[in-house]
């Protein structure tokens, strides 16, 4: 078997002056030397002392954050930091971030992570930490890294505003080490067919790619489904090397084009493992990016049916161009296209970071996530798939084929608030210590585990008693609605401790996932939707 690689090197590769032929050349120096004579003269003549490099960096900051919502400033202190979710691993809470107009906002939690555990959600803004207001001028990412990062097991109180709810949420979060895995489940969801969650695009995931797949399976499964849910993209080519395992040679897979940049395309290679293999991908609002771009081109191409809610919406191309001190900016030159020619970047208006974030909110708020009569859909953004002519959509995220709406049943303001004071974790913790030693004995497979393992009772009245001596009162009724969520949720943390994070997703999935459901009806009655969905 034959793997393509792509060299990075390959996208994007325009001299950073091209940039500038949007204005004349002279009036780019025009405008540089008056910002030089700005300088000179304060440094020169102005009554106090002033940095005159931290006024430089302010402007270039202020400057940046006047684009689109995806073109950031980097210090130099901050560059290696802001690549090391995707090239390496760190103790700290576990959050892909933006610092957007002095607030620290959550793009979204790393999957199995610390925050996650707690119920910390994308879009969610930090503005305390440890009782200290970190919102405000000077926020940077060196000193959220300071703030956030820490040793495993230090505990950090996280003060939370959240759209639509009207007080801040309190979280404590148990620092642990994040995850490099891009991979964190993988099983055989029925015989022969094969289930992933990628969280996210990295290095490594092409390798852990192969690996799970030649470990767990004796033979090439009949059905593949990708789990992207949650997953906020990362490296595009490692998403597009995944991606071109389901297609044939030659496919277009995404194209590159910005007003000052030239089209760029990258199509499949031939050399994929499941061309004629049937697939199924799901994904949901925390799917972004490079996970976009992958089911976009597998939708385009008829190629899989996606099950879930509409993705995030962003389809732009960044570049990093160094600065002179070691900085960088790393700006938006293109757009990503799909192989149809969709634009899947949602709208926005340039220097309105805060409303561009705030859409996916918004979606929530008018239904969306509930109702697919909730989204609203352009005709003069529709386009027709490149085999069967069907019709799809852009204009602001991937939209699938089958809609399955976010499942509330069991959810209520009691276990939320036990799961953001930390107190699940901090109980299970104990708990687990106290059990492993007979569990392990007693369940050395983890099928065994799964199908006979019942979680006794006295352990939730146990949980109530640690949440009361915690401040959290307890709710009957509300216990009572989340009862079946509470089961499944702590039997899952035992099944990550005792196995792995593989079996954590593994009980949920499989005890209440209806997504997860769906695309196991669709693998097993490939022909029925193929002929209903792909080739209507």
């Amino acid at each position: 078997m034959r793997w393509k690689a792509i060299r990075p090197s390959k996208l994007l590769v325009l001299p950073f002056l091209w940039l500038s032929f949007q204005l004349s050349a002279q009036e780019v120096w025009t405008q540089m030397y008056k910002l030089g004579q700005t300088l000179s003269y304060i440094n020169d003549y102005y009554l106090d002392t002033v940095n005159v490099s931290k006024l430089v960096e302010d402007v270039v900051k202020r400057t940046i954050l006047e684009l689109d919502p995806h073109s950031s400033y980097i210090s130099a202190k901050e560059v290696k930091s802001v690549s090391e979710p995707l090239d390496g691993n760190f103790e700290g809470i576990g959050i892909e971030f933006n610092v957007m107009r002095d607030t620290l906002v959550v793009v979204a939690p790393v999957a199995g992570g610390p925050s996650e555990s707690v119920g910390i959600c994308a879009a969610d803004r930090i503005v305390a930490v440890n009782d200290s207001l970190i919102a405000g001028v000077g926020l940077t990412n060196e000193r959220v890294f300071s703030l956030l990062r820490g040793p495993k097991g230090t505990k950090v109180s996280l003060l939370v505003v959240r759209k639509g709810v009207l007080e801040p949420l309190h979280f404590e979060v148990t620092r642990d080490k994040i995850p490099i895995n891009s991979i964190d489940a993988v099983y055989q969801a029925k015989p022969d067919v094969a289930y992933l969650r990628i969280t996210r695009f990295s290095l490594t995931t092409m390798t852990e790619f192969i690996d799970a797949i030649s470990e767990t399976f004796t033979r090439k499964p009949k059905g593949v489904i990708l789990d992207l849910r949650g997953n906020p993209g990362g490296y595009m080519n490692t998403a597009l090397l995944v991606a071109e395992q389901f297609l044939e040679k030659g496919k277009l897979l995404v194209y590159t084009e910005g007003a000052n940049m030239p089209r760029y395309e990258e199509s499949a290679s031939g050399y994929g493992f499941f061309i004629q293999t049937p697939v199924v991908v799901l994904i949901d609002e925390g799917s972004a990016s490079a996970s976009e771009i992958l089911a976009g081109a597998l939708q385009d191409w008829d190629r899989a049916i996606i099950i879930g809610r509409r993705s995030f919406g962003k389809g732009l191309v960044q570049q990093a161009f160094p600065l002179s001190d070691g900085a960088q900016i790393r700006l938006t030159v293109a757009r990503y296209h799909t192989p149809t020619g969709r634009v899947i970047q949602m709208p926005y208006k340039q220097g309105d970071q805060e409303g561009y974030y705030r859409t996916v909110i918004d979606r929530y708020v008018r239904g969306e996530t509930f109702s697919q009569d909730s989204i609203r859909l352009i005709d003069s953004l529709s386009f027709q798939t490149l085999v069967n002519k069907r019709k799809v959509y852009g204009g602001g995220g991937i939209m699938p084929d089958i809609f399955v709406p976010l499942d509330t049943t069991y959810y209520s303001s009691y276990w939320s608030k036990m799961v953001r004071m930390g107190i699940v974790t901090e109980f299970m913790n104990r708990y687990i210590d106290e059990v492993r030693t007979s569990l392990s004995s007693q369940y050395k497979q983890f099928g065994d585990f799964k199908n006979d393992y019942v979680l006794p009772n006295e352990v939730i009245g146990e949980m109530v008693e640690y949440a009361l001596e915690k401040g959290l009162h307890s709710d009957e009724s509300a216990l009572q609605i989340s009862l079946p969520l509470i089961r499944v949720q702590l039997k899952a943390l035992i099944a990550r401790t005792l196995f792995d994070s593989s079996a954590y997703i593994q009980i949920f999935n499989e005890w209440n996932d209806p997504a997860y459901q769906k695309a196991l009806e669709v693998i097993e009655e490939w022909g029925k939707f193929e002929k209903e969905i792909l080739r209507k």
